[in-house]
């Protein structure tokens, strides 16, 4: 992989609605959500502000779709790595860390706008958001405790070992391009090594 994408396909998006979701992808990137208007969609696009309307309810709902889309297609990348990496626990971590860090360098501009903007949903879109994020994260708990009970891990809070390997992919989708640096691959693969540190290396 050397190219960055904007959205991951869905059979909802194309043509006009797909340029909006792009649009607003891009704005809320560089400008914030809050400081971008559904005029400033609207003139981005060359259309009519009202037009937006026939697409979406509201300018928090492009919000919570975009965080939605970016959610639940981590979630089934890492279900499909998960169903590929076979049974041993460590392979099973590296397949999750790599595929967690390569969507986020994949889809950089959606990671940064999820993680920046997340407060800005409404408590309940929040809460449904976080039901989908709880799923992924639940994926690789598993994995870790199940290789502590077979003692091919020595990490004692596996939530916490969660969250670090976590962590790695959200940061890289803020310093990564895919002009300068490491190859996408390479980062993908150095963090999975790093993850599997984290969980092998018993403290004093």
């Amino acid at each position: 992989m050397t190219e960055t994408e904007h959205l991951p396909e869905r059979d909802n998006l194309s043509g006009t609605r797909l340029r909006l979701y792009e649009t607003a992808l891009a704005l809320f990137g560089e400008q914030g959500y809050h400081a971008v208007s559904v005029r400033d969609l609207a003139t981005a696009l060359g259309l009519q502000p009202g037009a937006i309307y026939t697409h979406v309810s509201s300018k928090q709902q492009l919000l919570y779709d975009l965080v939605t889309i970016g959610h639940q297609h981590q979630r089934d990348v890492l279900k499909d790595a998960l169903l590929d990496a076979g049974r041993d626990p460590a392979d099973q971590v590296r397949a999750l860390t790599r595929a967690h860090v390569l969507l986020h360098l994949r889809y950089r501009s959606l990671a940064r706008v999820i993680h920046r903007e997340f407060r800005s949903l409404s408590d309940e879109q929040r809460a449904q958001v976080l039901a989908v994020r709880a799923e992924s994260e639940q994926m690789l708990v598993d994995v870790i405790e199940r290789g502590i009970r077979l003692g091919a891990f020595s990490v004692s809070e596996p939530w916490l070992a969660m969250a670090a390997i976590g962590a790695m992919g959200i940061r890289s989708a803020e310093w990564w391009t895919p002009e300068a640096g490491p190859a996408a691959a390479t980062v993908a693969g150095t963090f999975a090594d790093f993850a599997i540190g984290l969980l092998t290396t018993r403290s004093s």
